[in-house]
Order: structure tokens, then C-alpha cells, then sequence
């Protein structure tokens, strides 16, 4: 079902209800409200969007794409507190962007990403976008957009340079701020004809929306065969699944006689979860060997990861801390997920 014959449908049943008292409304008419019950985990949600390409770019290292979908709510994450954003009565689009280094294919988080869109030379409208988790996306940025009406804008997406700690072949990469411009061609009817779907029978379960195909990369976190060195463990907390390698040695970069490497990734979809904080303490034969803080790391073989210059060894314990949580927005159906955690315990 399409947008358009949801708003039909909903208009149908509800306008003398909502007769006088418009200002009330927060969401678009035939938008199912937010569950009450859901869990504090991943969730399938009320509904499910559609999105389009709108187009992608270039510039040096970076591979730009730009998606766009119907305005919608979600959750700003500030410390380990959230925070809905309602769909403002201005807003025309969401639009979606995310970045990858040409070479590898690889999802860049923690870019620093800006969108500016003009037409005809003239500025519509300019933003700081925020980082977002989706289940159909993974990891990407986004924001509701206000605009002028039908017609051609250009898009600039716009990079900061990754923050991350980056190590093998991506030391020195992804440092300078760049962008690239996208034309866009939008048109109402064109965005109502894009995919609206209730989705009453499984809203609140434990399950996500399948990832859609774009023709582009995705954030999906390396699968444990992928990973180099030696899984040593798995483990689940707040919902996010805990991966933890072993290397002989560290990639270039990181000093020490090995390595810990933490994937940490969504249920079901696999996608990369970022921007948390992670500490991790390993106790060999009583003693503790290692106790501190695991960086924020992006790395072309290991993905993007929390880890460590710290030498495993079988028999170790291990325990792994999340202090706080990604700091990230949230689609639906995220938003209640990778919040709580609590410290979790394995042996390697």
C-alpha cells in the first residue's frame, strides 16, 4: 500500500473527528501511534516506509549516496537519555545520506555530516544532519527537510573528516573535509507513490525490517568468518551483539603484543552499532592484566570496532562494559534497543 491510499483511508474514517482540532495532530493522518509496550529491545515497527535514490557523488576518498522517504519521527539520543522528534508541520522529505571510501566499500561513521539545499542559487535551507541507526539502512544520517515545493534542487553533502581512530591501510585517510553536490528532483506525487505500509500483526515483536537493496554499501559489520584472527567469544547485551577477536598482533598503529577486537552489531540485520564507549578488564589466573578502555576504531580488515593493543590468551576472562551508549539518532524500532546494558562475562 501507498502513502497516498493510507492518508485516503485514514481521511475517510477519522476528518470529523478531527474537525477544529488540526493543531493537535503531531503526526500525518494514518500514522500509527508510538507503541506503548514495546520492548527494551529491537522491535518491528508500526509501519514500514519506503525510499528512493535520489542520487549519488564523489570527492577524493568519499563516496556520497543521498535517499529520500516521507517525513518521519524518530529518537535523538543525548547521553543515556532519548528524545522523540515529531514531524514538523513544514517538513517536505527525510532525506538519508551516507558515506564509504571508494576503495574498500567500507561505511564511514562519525564523518561529521552537513546537507545544504538550494535552488536556482538560492538557499532553501542548511543543516548539521544527525548520525542514525535504521533497520532497512543501518548506520547513515538523516533529517526532515523543509522545501519550496516540486522542482530540481542541489544537495550538497558535506564531511568533516572521520574522528575515529583509524589503523592499517586507513592511517592518514578520511582527515580532510570535503563534499560533493547532488541534484535532486523532487516532486510530491512521486514521493507518495513510495511504499507506506501498516504493519498491525507484527508491530512490537522481536524483529526488525529486512535491509533493503540500493546498490550501494551498507553498514554491515564484518561476519565472524570474515574477521581476521580468532573469535574467541560472542556475547549479548542490551540487545547488541557482542563479538570479540583475537590477534597475534595489533593492526599498524595500535601498540602491544596483541590485540582485542570488540564487533559490536545489531541483531538479525548484522549492521554496525557505533559511537558507544566500551571498557573491557581480562584477568589471567586470578590476575588482571588488562583493565581500561576500548577505542573507537575503524579499520579495513576488522571494521569498524572497539579495541585494544592487549595480548589474549586461552582461559581468559574477560568482562566488557558499555558506559555509554551509541550516541546515535534511532528510526523506529531501534529507539528502545541499546540503551540499558549490563557488564557481561565470557571466557576466551
Amino acid at each position: 500500500m501507498r502513502r497516498r491510499d493510507v492518508l485516503r483511508a485514514g481521511l475517510g474514517a477519522g476528518t470529523a473527528a478531527l474537525a477544529g482540532c488540526t493543531g493537535l495532530v503531531t503526526e500525518p493522518v494514518g500514522a500509527p501511534p508510538v507503541l506503548e509496550d514495546r520492548p527494551d529491545a529491537v522491535y518491528f515497527p508500526t509501519h514500514v516506509e519506503g525510499m528512493e535514490m535520489a542520487g549519488m557523488g564523489k570527492s577524493g576518498a568519499y563516496r556520497f549516496a543521498l535517499m529520500y522517504s516521507y517525513p518521519h519521527r524518530f529518537w535523538n539520543v543525548n547521553g543515556t537519555e532519548t528524545s522523540l522528534t515529531e514531524i514538523d508541520d513544514e517538513d517536505s522529505v527525510h532525506l538519508m545520506a551516507t558515506v564509504w571510501d571508494a576503495e574498500t566499500k567500507q561505511v564511514l561513521p562519525e564523518t561529521g555530516l552537513s546537507i545544504e539545499i538550494s535552488q536556482d542559487d538560492d538557499l532553501v535551507t542548511q543543516e548539521v544532519i544527525y548520525p542514525m541507526l535504521s533497520q532497512p539502512m543501518g548506520f547513515h544520517y538523516g533529517a526532515n527537510f523543509p522545501l519550496s515545493g516540486d522542482g530540481t534542487y542541489d544537495v550538497t553533502v558535506s564531511v568533516g573528516g572521520v574522528s575515529t581512530r583509524r589503523t592499517g591501510a586507513f592511517q592518514g585517510r578520511f582527515e580532510d573535509a570535503t563534499n560533493a553536490t547532488i541534484p535532486f528532483e523532487f516532486s510530491e506525487s512521486a514521493l507518495n507513490e513510495l511504499k507506506y505500509e501498516r504493519t498491525p500483526d507484527r508491530a512490537g515483536n522481536r524483529a526488525a525490517v529486512e535491509p533493503m537493496e540500493m546498490g550501494m554499501p551498507m553498514g554491515f559489520a564484518p561476519t565472524e568468518e570474515e574477521l581476521p584472527g580468532e573469535v574467541a567469544a560472542t556475547a549479548t547485551t542490551g540487545d547488541a551483539k557482542l563479538v570479540v577477536a583475537s590477534l597475534d598482533a595489533p593492526p599498524e598503529g595500535v601498540d602491544g603484543d596483541g590485540y582485542l577486537a570488540v564487533s559490536a552489531r545489531t541483531p538479525y540485520n548484522r549492521m554496525v552499532i557505533p559511537a558507544m564507549a566500551m571498557e573491557a578488564t581480562v584477568t589471567r589466573d586470578g590476575e588482571t592484566v588488562h583493565d581500561g578502555a576500548l577505542t573507537r576504531t575503524l579499520d579495513p580488515d576488522l571494521g569498524y570496532h572497539y579495541g585494544a593493543g592487549v595480548d589474549i590468551e586461552s582461559g581468559d576472562e574477560l568482562e566488557l562494559r558499555v558506559t555509554t551508549p551509541p550516541q546515535v539518532a534511532r528510526h523506529e524500532g531501534y529507539e528502545t534497543a541499546f540503551m540499558q546494558f549490563d557488564p557481561v562475562e565470557v571466557s576466551v
